[in-house]
């Protein structure tokens, strides 16, 4: 009786599963690499499970007690290991798994706060940082209705300077502050892989106070996972609370 080969390739190729999910998160962490390398190991990690997973379930065929193969403890390993590592993955991406494929959110899509110091990043020059259109805007109402346009009872540069102490408590980096144009900017990080995404806030004069518009947009990816939208809602809690 010989060991089947299916079953040692299948707890090799979960194993090697494991590792890829493990390093991907791990390495942008350290930042020892960019976060959509680090993305991009996490997803092969996924999808070396689903493959660890099949020559699993294969090897459990071939290793069953009437046939002359063993190994079926380590193609009952690869199958798991490899279920695991599907389960991650779909674990990671239910909760968004009915967001749009859109990357700029702005409680204000007719006119969208536009970045201006913020283009002079080193890392967003020569990147089109303009809103992407009505298409766009069809699909963030369509799944995050609740962004819109806030009014408080303050003057915009009493608010301006609420809003960068409640960007900063909330990690935020502000980049620039123009209490003329009433607008500030800012980026922030998403906390595994590192996505940076820009920020911007407009406040303009309006009766009883001020208009208060927040627009937050990723640099990389087509689709942000909802990462946007939540980062709106927290600063817009910030400021309400």
């Amino acid at each position: 009786m010989h060991i089947s080969r299916v079953a040692t390739l299948s707890l090799f190729v979960s194993c090697l599963a494991v590792l890829l999910l493990l390093l991907g998160p791990g390495l942008t962490l350290t930042r020892l690499v960019e976060p959509m390398t680090g993305f991009s190991t996490f997803l092969l990690g996924g999808a070396m499970g689903i493959v660890g997973l099949a020559l699993g379930l294969v090897a459990c065929f071939l290793t069953r007690p009437a046939s002359p193969r063993s190994g079926r403890s380590r193609a009952v390993r690869g199958a798991l290991l490899g279920a695991a590592c599907l389960a991650i993955i779909v674990l990671t991406a239910l909760p968004s798994s009915d967001l749009p494929p859109i990357n700029d959110i702005s409680t204000d899509t007719d006119d969208p706060p536009r970045f201006v110091a913020i283009l002079e990043i080193e890392s967003n020059r020569g990147r089109d940082m303009a809103y992407p259109g009505p298409d766009f805007a069809a699909a963030q109402h369509g799944a995050y209705s609740d962004l819109e346009p806030l009014r408080f009872d303050e003057e915009p540069a009493a608010l301006l300077a609420r809003v960068e102490a409640s960007m900063q408590a909330l990690g935020f980096q502000v980049h620039a502050l123009d209490l003329d144009a009433g607008r500030i900017e800012a980026s922030d990080s998403t906390w595994i892989f590192g996505f940076v995404d820009d920020v911007v806030v407009r406040v303009r004069p309006a009766p009883g106070g001020s208009r208060l518009d927040i627009r937050s947009k990723s640099r990389d990816g087509k689709g942000d996972l909802g990462a946007n939208a939540a980062r709106i809602r927290r600063l817009r809690d910030a400021l309400s609370g």
